[in-house]
């Protein structure tokens, strides 16, 4: 039997909590937690649709009753079309996370291989994500390459 499960919306404060792990350990991520209250509902709401384009994949913490040890989560989006990707479905991948006393025991990398299968089910022809430099060997070594992006934000 698995460690992974597809998280349901009884886990949306648990999943907040190590999304908060997530941006705590990036640099200039913002440590505020105010947010996770307005944030619930919505997530809440993506949790419990079954069929959607949003998915989360948890294990369960071994030592803590009700708490989780590691989260991925990632989302569907059309896309024109195009060469090797002709459908235009596109997977992107955020909010990996491990607790930090449960690393180094392949959760996040059972949660991705979870993750990866349903992005496949769902017939989408690329994933993204963007990698820290600890992650960027797990990615590696599930497949995905490196590639030079101008990416640009805009907050609205």
């Amino acid at each position: 039997m698995s460690l992974v499960r597809r998280a349901t919306t009884e886990d949306a404060e648990e999943v907040l909590r190590l999304r908060q792990v997530m941006i705590d350990a990036l640099p200039g991520g913002d440590v505020s937690t105010g947010w996770h209250t307005e944030a619930l509902p919505s997530l809440r709401g993506r949790l419990g649709e079954a069929d959607g384009d949003f998915a989360a994949f948890v294990v369960d913490h071994p030592d803590r009753p009700g708490a989780l040890a590691a989260l991925v989560v990632g989302t569907v989006d059309y896309r024109i079309g195009k060469a090797g990707n002709p459908h235009g479905l596109a997977g992107y991948v955020f909010s990996v996370a491990t607790d930090p006393d449960a690393r180094r025991r392949g959760y996040a990398r059972a949660c991705m291989d979870e993750l990866l299968a349903w992005f496949r089910e769902r017939g989408a022809g690329q994933v993204m994500l963007t990698a820290s430099p600890e992650a960027e060997p797990l990615y590696v070594s599930l497949g995905f390459v490196p590639k030079p992006d101008p990416t640009m934000i805009l907050k609205l």
